[in-house]
């Protein structure tokens, strides 16, 4: 082989290579992990790190800031290099940020001051997001109900705007804990300015805003820049549902089709995994007082239609209970990794 020969033929082997590279990297979403799905490990933010690297994942989210040691530049620079190595992208993010919610913690200043600081560390770790959401559902039966809630974390959000847009982040809502439906998330984020502000997805929290998850991708779907997912079960009872969180591939979610589905309206976004199992809650639904914090049209939906679809097919399944004693603690953090790694595993299988 002359060199004209052998040049041709590197270019071409190297151009195959990066083709091949790439339509791997596109054939499905980059899979992580939320810190928050093993949570009761206690561990600080390089422990994290380091655990979903073991992994073999492609993301790492935490997404709570009270598991950084401290926010100084050397230290935040240490965890960007422990996850380069690791070939882990971070995503960063924390808690409520709407001084009205009955979430609301003031530990790290104002509102405006916590974001701010998200904002920072996001930038730091080189997380393309900063996470963080309104509050649970307990808010859509406050005064005024969620929509004044909305009103005051539009406000938090656009007092951060330039810091924003300037770091070139990406303000990331989360439909969090039955807080908001996606019509409700959509108008929030289109009110604060979807240039520099998008959804973290939470499929599992829509089922407790009474939506189904691949009913409400298709309204969040296009918007969403961060994700926290997980499976859920749904069972009919006397007086409405019961629901719980699942791994993922263990419920009644489709997996496959979300994630396709997923990746065509979110190109290039991680699923995160954020399994939150072994407990159910309940749904009185078939109770008329039950609707009043919701929309008064939406028992009559088809979201909702579709939400009931999905109960029709779900089963009763058992909650976890950790056995009482000194061992409780361990018992615990074993099924938490045991959750997550199934759902991980599940989609670095299956997608």
């Amino acid at each position: 082989m002359n060199r004209r020969d052998f040049l041709y033929q590197s270019a071409f082997t190297t151009a195959a290579l990066t083709a091949s590279k790439l339509k791997a990297s596109t054939s499905r979403p980059l899979i992580g992990m939320d810190h928050f799905a093993v949570r009761g490990t206690g561990w600080k933010a390089g422990q994290f790190i380091d655990y979903a690297a073991s992994l073999k994942l492609d993301t790492c989210f935490i997404s709570e800031l009270h598991v950084f040691e401290n926010f100084e530049e050397a230290y935040l620079k240490s965890l960007k290099e422990k996850a380069d190595n690791a070939g882990l992208k971070l995503y960063v993010g924390t808690g409520c940020v709407c001084p009205t919610s009955n979430t609301w913690k003031d530990t790290y200043g104002t509102a405006e001051d916590h974001l701010a600081l998200t904002i920072r560390v996001a930038k730091a770790l080189g997380s393309p997001v900063a996470r963080c959401y309104l509050g649970n559902q307990k808010d859509r039966s406050s005064d005024g109900g969620i929509q004044k809630h909305m009103e005051e974390t539009v406000k938090v959000i656009q007092a951060n705007k330039s810091r924003a847009e300037a770091e070139g982040i990406k303000i990331a809502i989360e439909n969090h804990a039955g807080d908001m439906q996606s019509a409700e998330l959509k108008t929030l984020i289109e009110a604060a300015g979807k240039s520099y502000v998008g959804a973290n997805i939470d499929p599992g929290n829509a089922v407790w805003a009474l939506e189904e998850p691949l009913t409400h991708l298709e309204v969040l779907g296009p918007l969403t820049v961060c994700s926290s997912v997980r499976g859920s079960m749904v069972w009919e009872t006397e007086e409405g549902a019961m629901v719980q969180w699942t791994a993922v591939g263990e419920g009644l979610v489709d997996f496959k089709a979300y994630a396709k589905r997923f990746a065509e309206l979110a190109p290039g976004v991680p699923l995160q995994v954020e399994t939150i199992s072994g407990f159910a809650r309940p749904f009185a639904f078939k109770k008329d007082e039950f609707w009043k914090p919701f929309p008064e049209s939406y028992r009559d939906s088809a979201s909702f239609a579709a939400w009931l679809g999905m109960m029709k097919k779900g089963q009763e399944i058992p909650s976890f209970k950790a056995p009482e004693g000194p061992e409780k603690k361990e018992a615990e953090i074993a099924y938490q990794k045991a959750e997550l790694e199934r759902s991980t595993s599940w989609l670095q299988t299956n997608l």
